[in-house]
């Protein structure tokens, strides 16, 4: 086994490949490909719905969603929807929009959604100051109203995990929504420690589907704490800042584009 002492890993594909060497970890990782136009057509007809985003890249940037409608495709950049009748057409001019520009494929999970809006979770875990991994924090990200990424740095609104999850799945299965996605987390940190043993912290950005499972979208191995300062508890980015200092880290909380959730979702 090779082993590292990098500790960021920017290339997605990487990221994913790692996730998919470990038994426990697999079914939680959509599938994922080089975006080509066959690779993008055969998605396409399977899943009826995928992204698009760099290999590289961070805050949403580049993200795209891509439906077939029926025979017609249609994608989302940004603000703005384009619909086209033919694959052929979709795909020039998505070549044209992202150039050279190597991209990826995934499998799109129809995430839960509260007033029309997906959402998913930013999870975060960190090697605590003996060293283990641990879960230090879990928010909801909710979509900005005309957006298909769910980033607070594109617009999105944090809330505590459990009060999106339990509309949506009522307090027990949210607690044990929380747990598994938790528990992922920790297992993810373990795995990627095998290959970069000097890691110390990892944000999973994790969807969960209609028929509440959990999906693994992506692994930051350098997470943006941003989303954690606007919960209502300050004692989460308290306890992860201090477990950052332990091992050297620092973080810029000036987070001016996420949004605080004004108040809770009514029952």
């Amino acid at each position: 086994m090779n082993r590292s002492r990098r500790k960021v890993i920017s290339s997605k594909l990487r990221k994913t490949k790692i996730l998919s060497r470990s038994a426990a970890l697999i079914r939680y990782v959509p599938q994922t490909d080089v975006l080509t136009s066959g690779r993008l057509s055969q998605m396409l007809h399977r899943y009826g719905m995928v992204y698009i985003k760099p290999v590289t890249g961070s805050l949403g940037i580049g993200v795209m969603r891509i439906d077939n409608i029926g025979g017609s495709y249609r994608y989302q950049s940004g603000l703005r929807t384009y619909t086209f009748d033919t694959f052929r057409q979709m795909y020039a001019s998505i070549r044209r929009r992202i150039d050279a520009k190597r991209y990826l494929v995934q499998r799109g999970i129809d995430m839960l959604r509260h007033k029309e809006r997906p959402f998913d979770f930013r999870v975060m875990v960190q090697r605590n100051p003996s060293g283990s991994w641990e879960c230090t924090g879990t928010a909801a990200r909710l979509a900005h109203p005309n957006k298909v990424v769910t980033n607070g740095s594109q617009g999105g609104t944090i809330y505590p995990a459990g009060a999106l999850l339990e509309e949506a799945a009522g307090k027990q299965i949210a607690g044990l929504l929380t747990e598994e996605m938790k528990k992922i987390a920790v297992f993810a940190a373990y795995q990627f420690s095998r290959f970069y043993p000097a890691m110390n912290e990892l944000g999973l950005d994790i969807a969960v589907d209609g028929c509440l499972r959990p999906w693994i979208l992506e692994v930051n191995t350098r997470p943006d704490p941003c989303p954690f300062t606007k919960l209502p508890d300050p004692a989460v980015i308290g306890k992860i800042k201090k477990y950052a200092r332990a091992y050297g880290r620092v973080y810029n909380l000036a987070c001016m584009k996420a949004r605080k959730a004004p108040s809770l979702p009514s029952d």
